[in-house]
């Protein structure tokens, strides 16, 4: 066995090889992931389904300050977060600012976090150890007023009623008119203490040339702390001169800690913004982009590090050994250092050729995806929807790739309505381009970005940057391509063929071999990455003559109406999970190819019309098995029982006893497991033991029946409907 050492090192020289041919052919495609990690072990409810509360946001703490270990020189930003729908204020939202090219980008007082082994009266305490009073307030504001003067900036005093807060407002021009002071928006309450509105976050003042800086003592731990709220600054050049400036006063001041908050940083090719956000169930980092996949490594493995040393992981582990997505995906987003800048916007035509291209490989949308797939899902393909929606896509494409100017405004509003689900939210769109040209997504939509959103949490820093690997070479072998094959309208194929993960892996080695020919070939130690079965596996069995592997396969859960939640009016996304499938694969045995194909499997009592396929072992047999694993409190078919559970007669005329397998969704004995799986492999080992294998006398009469014809497709058989 080759120790993982190396194993880590062939990985780099493929990765760094991958880069090294996108820059040959000119491009410059940055990458960007929104990894997610969970307490698995957790049963409180923000590490099941809330976004905030207990102990999620001192999680979040230490995992951030665990990235400013792995980061120095940064900035520590508290800045104001996301707010969703039926949320009263804005989510916390920690960040890390730093200089691209390592330079420290702060030299002032931390932020209380960064100082863990420091007492709270030494955080609270300014000169000689005294206790912060509204005398050093005047004094920190008055050094930092001075400093913005010294920039020739214009600077104004503001008068408030709170005794422990101060305002500056600036401007750039020193000889501007000094501001109204009856104007309401210079006692703003502070911007995460108030909702978002729909239009998104703005700053007033700000877009006006006024810039309101808010200074206070704010009690932590029960102790003044000095707090800065920084107004929105649109660049940033500006952005570090204000950093300068505060840090100068801080320290002129004696203040031996700063919370920095208020608005977002401005970002450019210069700068990087890392952000740790709460998600229902999840925490999310928001990591800074890169501009190449090895620096990807480089930062996926320091927060998957940062994650664990926290007791964070990236995926969930059922007792019977099912592994699921931590619960918030694992988007990976393209573009480039600017907007002007992205592969996208360079060459408009490379996103209708992506379009095109995902649609003729499915496993892009499913190898590697989160559980809920399908037209109701988090990730729907534009071939979801219907084939009417299919049709006008189709013209849509062929008028982009033939219009003489293709504005990024064109682009945007000509697939938009198109890369969507059903309700038109672009956010739940496999293909997401809302932060590519969007004029209504304030301050953050005229990006440059398109996200990829039909993917789950990876495992494995290695495995997220496979899959960005695989993702930028795609790109980069569609922007020298002219072509424009057509849409292909999979019908009920997309969810039976492409269900299973044999057929899903073949489509992949189609695009692998697609790469090659290009010249982007990604190299057997990526290759083997992505192609790695990491949790589908249920179980294997050696048989006379053959090799029986099961395997979990994708199933499309169908969203329920509204009747399941009318108390909410309509805006329930309740699914039916009580659908599974599974896929078999029948192999020669070891050393014994003949015969094989004269095994017979037979669930409930129909024979399995087995696909004869071919892979880089040689010849199989491949089929699904679609079943009702359980009966959900509110879901399709009320009357189905429960099918579990499954269980295969296999029968071969030259053996003298027959197989039965049983596929079993606990514990074969019925008895409780002690415990969550303590990792992986323990995982592993408990869905291998749910797949038992016994002999059966050939003379047990077993009848055989035929299956009814909608029941029956050409790869899988629907069990539901031969429930009793």
């Amino acid at each position: 066995m080759t120790p993982a050492s190396t194993l880590d090192e062939e990985f780099a020289a493929a990765v760094s090889r991958h880069d090294t041919r996108i820059a040959a052919l000119g491009l410059t495609i940055w990458v960007g992931s929104e990894p997610t990690f969970t307490d698995r072990c957790a049963q409180s409810p923000e590490w099941l389904s809330k976004p905030l509360g207990g102990d999620k946001e001192q999680r979040a703490e230490a995992l951030l300050r665990e990235l400013c270990w792995s980061f120095p020189g940064g900035l520590l930003l508290r800045s104001v977060g996301r707010q969703y729908p039926g949320e009263q204020r804005p989510r916390w939202n920690l960040g890390l600012y730093q200089r691209r090219n390592g330079d420290p980008i702060w030299y002032g007082p931390p932020d209380p976090m960064l100082a863990p082994a420091a007492s709270a009266s030494s955080l609270g305490a300014g000169k000689a150890g005294r206790r912060l009073q509204s005398t050093d307030l005047d004094n920190w504001v008055s050094a930092l007023a001075a400093g913005l003067a010294a920039r020739c900036w214009l600077v104004t005093r503001v008068a408030v009623e709170e005794p422990l807060e101060r305002r500056l407002l600036i401007r750039l021009d020193a000889t501007a008119v000094a501001p109204d002071a009856a104007d309401p928006r210079l006692r703003r309450p502070a911007i995460d203490a108030c909702a978002t509105p729909v239009s998104g976050l703005r700053d007033g003042l700000a877009e006006a040339g006024a810039y309101l800086f808010v200074l206070r003592l704010q009690e932590l731990d029960g102790l003044p702390t000095a707090r800065l709220e920084l107004p929105m600054i649109p660049e940033v050049g500006m952005f570090l001169a204000v950093l300068d400036t505060v840090a100068q006063a801080c320290l002129a001041s004696h203040l031996p800690a700063l919370l920095l908050a208020g608005y977002p940083p401005p970002v450019d090719a210069t700068v990087e913004w890392t952000t740790v956000t709460p998600d229902p169930a999840v925490i999310e980092i928001n990591s800074a982009p890169s501009a190449d996949a090895a620096d990807f490594l480089r930062r996926s493995s320091e927060i998957h590090a940062a994650a664990a040393a926290q007791g964070l992981a990236p995926y969930r582990l059922y007792f019977n050994g099912t592994v699921a997505d931590s619960g918030g995906a694992g988007q990976i987003t393209l573009g480039g250092p600017s907007p002007a800048a992205s592969p996208f916007l360079c060459e408009p035509r490379l996103l209708p050729r992506l379009v095109r291209f995902i649609n003729r490989h499915p496993s892009l949308s499913y190898l590697y995806c989160h559980d809920f797939v399908g037209s109701s899902g988090q990730s729907v393909r534009a071939d979801e929807r219907g084939m009417d929606a299919l049709d006008e896509l189709g013209l849509t494409l062929t008028l982009l790739e033939r219009s003489e100017n293709l504005s990024p405004e064109l682009l945007w509003h000509s697939l938009v309505p198109f890369l969507c689900d059903a309700s038109g939210n672009s956010h739940r769109a496999e293909i997401n381009i809302e932060k590519l040209w969007n004029p209504f997504l304030a301050g953050r939509g005229r990006q440059g970005l398109v996200e990829f959103r039909a993917l789950r949490m990876q495992h494995s820093p290695q495995r997220a940057t496979a899959l960005a690997c695989l993702l930028r070479a795609i790109v980069a072998m569609l922007a020298g391509e002219a072509s424009a094959p057509p849409l292909i309208d999979w019908g009920r194929e997309l969810h039976e063929r492409f269900a299973l993960p044999f057929y899903l892996e073949q489509d992949l080695h189609a695009i692998l071999q697609e790469l090659a020919a290009a010249g982007l070939e990604l190299g057997e130690a990526i290759e083997t990455v992505l192609l790695r079965d990491e949790f589908r596996l249920w179980g294997q069995l050696e048989l006379p003559g053959g090799t029986l592997e099961v395997r979990r396969a994708l199933e499309f859960w169908p969203l329920l109406g509204d009747a399941a939640s009318p108390e909410q009016g309509g805006s329930s996304r309740l699914v039916d999970a009580s659908t599974a499938r599974v896929e078999l694969r029948l192999r020669p045995g070891k050393g014994d190819a003949v015969g094989w194909e004269d095994w017979q499997i037979t669930a409930a009592g129909v024979p399995l019309p087995l696909r004869r396929e071919r892979d880089g072992q040689g010849a199989l047999g491949v089929f699904g098995l679609r079943y009702r694993s359980f009966v959900p409190g509110w879901g399709l078919h009320p009357a189905l029982p429960a099918q579990v559970p499954l269980r295969l007669r296999l029968r071969h005329p030259e053996h003298a006893v027959d197989h039965l397998v049983t596929l079993h969704d606990w514990r074969p004995d019925g008895t409780g497991y002690a415990g969550l799986p303590a990792d992986l492999a323990v995982a592993a080992a408990r869905r291998a033991e749910r797949v038992t294998l016994e002999a059966l006398p050939r003379d047990l009469v077993w009848p055989l029946r035929s299956a009814p014809a909608a029941g029956l497709g050409p790869f899988c058989l629907d069990l539901r409907y031969l429930s009793g």
